[in-house]
């Protein structure tokens, strides 16, 4: 699965969950921004072991 932010081509590796919007998968480097935002949580997706840090989907 493809992150969903506008011209990023990169693997979604984590499911952000925003209060004012709908839920959507983003790469790392989208998630690290926007999860900086009250409210929002980011979720790590299962499929995303090899590019996220050792333990961050368990």
């Amino acid at each position: 699965m493809e992150c969903t932010e506008t011209d990023c081509e990169a693997e979604a590796a984590v499911e952000l969950h925003m209060p004012w919007g709908e839920t959507r998968p983003v790469c790392a480097a989208h998630a690290r921004v926007l999860s900086r935002e009250d409210g929002v949580v980011a979720q790590p997706l299962s499929s995303a072991d090899e590019t996220l840090p050792d333990g961050a989907t368990d």
